[in-house]
Formats: structure tokens, C-alpha cells, sequence
């Protein structure tokens, strides 16, 4: 990998410096993200700037989940070296600027960090003159601590169908302005928030940027989101699936494909076809469908997510989750919902790690251009209302049901596996699946009621 472009000269890193005490800046949150879509990090003084940019901030190697890092040696220390353009004060922390770091050991770029994970996947893309554009949509819970678990904050929110409603998104109003607030003020480009479709549940929805820069973004709406919930009593929650009989949280990806500010994937003039998608596009998103599998495993990558990947009724009438490896124009109960210039990956939930997740949405997609796959016909149905049966007929693969399921999917697949690298795929499909193993022998309190005294 190339020498690491965004530092900065001394003479600049002191200049920046000057402006960001003027600012009333004293110190920095060294922010990385570790294997599970984690933010990390250290305050360091803003007097030590210069080092940050030019070294890093030193962490313990194998104090971080995912790294595979020695205990000794010049290989036991992990260090987050920041990006400058991603320097910004933080609202809701006076005095307070994160950076984002990405992870360098032993003076080298770390293999297995993910956000270096994801800049290789957008050099390869450089390498064809092209950046990937991605608006991010994540939904979330905003709960409370209620004995033996948790319940929505909102006690009031208990609709139906709460999808949009509007008495319960006053009563969250304080919440959502500061949280509007702090991302405005912080550069995010915030297009809209609403109420979803379960209780408790909200979704912000993100201009597109370039995709690194929106992973960026993802992680500090998390800091900001959490921070601000804390402060008012309240929890926020990324668990795709916290309620059995409502929708989950997902994060979906609206993903398009640019050159010298030419998207690649219009369709211009009708010259294909009448499609949403150039032919480009299409074997993009033929790449992403062939790949579906090994990619629930970085986009769904939590057992709980899977109870969010499944056909059926939920409180409010559908979960709007895919189960099926489709696409279909302006459908949302298929994985791929086309667009005209773009697509929404629909598979993602809120608890993947965006670096990783993103890294192989390229790989799958770059693979489909390179093999110039065409994908399957398009659905216009409901998938939803289909049977298995009538699914079967139709050629139309499920997605993994399970986490073991998805983690061998991904053990298999060498296009996925390598975009993230021998080292983070080793850990994260070990790691993956002792989560999976802990979650089958633990004994839940429904198998008490149902067992107990049954036999």
C-alpha cells in the first residue's frame, strides 16, 4: 500500500494547530474503529498535534478486538495515525476535536485495520479513474432501562403502525435538533430524520459523499448519537433486532459509481435498454448478488441480525428486511433496490462495521465488472408475498439464515475474503464464530419456559 497522503508538513501541522486553539480547542479524540464497528480511541493534548499526524496515538495491539497482534515485540503496538481532514470540534464535547485515525504497526499501514481495509478497496478503484459515492441511511433505537431489559424511551409510542408519526417525533424533537445540530455544525449533510416503523425506532438519512468519508461520518454520528441519548436519560441502540415482533435497524447503502464527475451508472439517452442502471451498473450489482452471501457476514455480522433477515409479519405489517438475493426497480422488499443513476443495498443492518462492509460491496462489485456479469431478471413482485415455493421456482436464492451460515459463506468466497485481507479475515471469521458458538449454548429464558416443566 502507498505511503499515507493526508500528512501534513510541520510547518502546516503547527498553522493548524494555532487555528484549532483558537477555536477554543485544548484537546483531541483520537478516534480508529475496531473490528466490530466499534469507535476506540484516546484523548491526547493538542499540543501534541504534530505527533498524531506524523506517528499516531499508541494503543496496546492486542488490548483491540480483530487485530491478531503480539504482546511483545515491535508488532504489539497498534498506532491510530490521524487524518487531518478529518479534524472537527465536537459539540457536545467544548474544547474536544476528533480525528480519525487508521491504524499503522511497526511504521507500515496495518493489514487488518478496517478503515485501511477500505482505503485499499478505494485504491483499487483509483487505479480506473473511478470513486464510489455512498448516502448512508441508518435507523436506530433510542430505549430505556427498564427491569430485566430494556423498553422504547418514549412510553407514549406504541402505534401500530408507527411509521412517521409525528406526535411521538415531538416528544423526541429535543433529541433529534441537538443530534441535527451537532452533525450540521460538524459538516454532515443531514437530508432528513423521521420516526420508522417500529417503537422507538428513528432514521437519518445522509447526503452522498465518497465512501470513505461517509464511513467517517457513520462513525461520528454514532459518538454523537450516543453522547447526546446519555445526556438525556437515554439509550441509544444499534441492535438490529432488539424487539421479536417488530422491524429491525438497518443501514442502507445508496451506491453510485463516478469518473470526472460522470456517474457510471446512468443510463443515459436510453441507450440501455430502458433500465435504471447503465450495463456497468448492472454487472456492479450482478458482482454484489453473486457475492450476497459472504457479504451478509460484514453486513449482518451480530446473531441477532439474522433474526432481522426473515420473511414474515411483524407489528406493523412487514419487516422490510430482505431475505431473497434479488433486485428489482424501486423495490423494496429486494436486496438490491434499483434507481435511476444508483442503487440501495438494502442487505446491511445498523451493527456492521461500515469500513468492512463498504470494502466488500466494492470487491463483489468490481468482480461482477471484471467477470461482465449480467444479473438475474428483474423483480417487480412483491417478494414478500411469495411463497418459498413460488421463490424456488423463481431460481431466487435466500440469504444465509444464521451467522454460522454467513461465516462459511465467507470463509469460501477468495474475492471477499480478500479485500479484507489474510490477517482481518482470520480474525474476523474466528471471532464470528465463537460469537455464534456462545450464543448456541446459552440457555435463554424461553427455553426455561417452554421446557422446564414440559416433560
Amino acid at each position: 500500500m502507498a505511503a499515507d497522503q493526508s500528512a501534513l508538513s510541520p510547518a502546516d501541522a503547527a498553522a493548524l494547530q494555532e487555528r484549532l486553539a483558537a477555536q477554543g480547542v485544548h484537546s483531541l479524540l483520537v478516534q480508529f474503529t475496531d473490528l466490530h464497528g466499534t469507535a476506540k480511541g484516546k484523548l491526547v493534548p493538542l499540543t501534541h498535534l504534530g505527533d498524531v499526524l506524523a506517528c499516531g496515538a499508541g494503543f496496546a495491539g492486542p488490548s483491540i478486538w480483530g487485530t491478531g497482534l503480539a504482546r511483545t515485540g515491535p508488532r504489539s503496538e497498534y498506532f491510530a495515525r490521524g487524518d487531518a481532514a478529518t479534524l472537527v470540534p465536537l459539540p457536545w464535547l467544548p474544547g474536544v476535536a476528533r480525528i480519525v485515525g487508521s491504524g499503522f504497526v511497526d511504521g507500515a499501514p496495518f493489514d487488518a485495520c478496517p478503515r485501511q481495509v477500505l482505503k485499499r478497496a478505494v485504491a483499487r478503484l483509483a487505479e480506473r479513474g473511478w470513486s464510489l459515492r455512498v448516502g448512508l441511511e441508518p435507523e436506530f433505537f433510542l430505549l430505556r432501562r427498564v427491569p430485566g431489559g430494556f423498553a422504547p424511551a418514549d412510553e407514549f409510542d406504541r402505534l401500530d403502525k408507527p411509521s412517521y408519526d409525528l406526535k411521538s417525533l415531538a416528544r423526541q424533537a429535543p433529541f433529534l435538533h441537538a443530534l441535527h445540530d451537532a452533525l450540521a455544525q460538524c459538516g454532515l449533510d443531514v437530508l432528513q430524520l423521521d420516526h420508522e416503523d417500529a417503537h422507538g425506532q428513528y432514521e437519518v438519512n445522509f447526503g452522498h459523499d465518497e465512501v470513505l468519508t461517509s464511513c467517517d461520518h457513520l462513525m461520528l454520528f454514532k459518538l454523537a448519537a450516543q453522547a447526546l441519548a446519555e445526556q438525556r436519560g437515554a439509550v441509544f441502540s444499534m441492535m438490529p433486532k432488539p424487539f421479536a415482533n417488530q422491524p429491525g435497524s438497518g443501514l442502507h447503502f445508496h451506491v453510485s459509481l463516478w469518473q470526472d464527475g460522470r456517474c457510471l451508472f446512468d443510463a443515459y439517452d436510453g441507450a440501455d435498454g430502458g433500465h435504471d442502471l447503465s450495463a456497468l451498473g448492472r454487472a456492479f450489482v450482478a458482482g454484489v448478488l453473486d457475492h450476497a452471501a459472504a457479504l451478509a457476514a460484514l453486513a449482518a455480522p451480530t446473531v441477532n441480525s439474522y433474526k432481522r433477515l426473515v420473511v414474515g409479519e411483524s407489528l406493523s405489517g412487514t419487516s422490510w428486511a430482505p431475505a431473497y438475493v434479488a433486485h428489482g426497480p424501486n423495490n423494496r422488499t429486494a436486496l438490491v433496490r434499483t434507481l435511476p443513476g444508483r442503487f440501495e443495498w438494502r442487505l446491511p443492518d445498523s451493527s456492521a462495521n461500515p469500513y468492512l462492509a463498504a470494502a466488500g460491496l466494492i470487491a463483489a462489485g468490481l468482480d461482477g465488472i471484471d467477470r461482465a456479469l449480467d444479473p438475474p431478471s428483474a423483480c417487480t413482485d412483491d417478494l414478500f408475498e411469495l411463497s418459498i415455493a413460488e421463490i424456488r421456482a423463481r431460481g431466487i436464492a435466500l440469504l444465509p439464515q444464521s451467522l454460522p451460515e454467513a461465516i462459511d459463506a465467507l470463509a469460501s468466497d477468495a474475492v471477499v475474503t480478500g479485500a479484507l485481507g489474510q490477517t482481518l479475515a482470520r480474525q474476523f471469521v474466528a471471532l464470528k464464530r465463537d460469537e455464534a458458538l456462545a450464543y448456541a449454548r446459552h440457555v435463554s429464558a424461553w427455553e426455561f419456559e417452554r421446557y422446564a416443566t414440559t416433560f
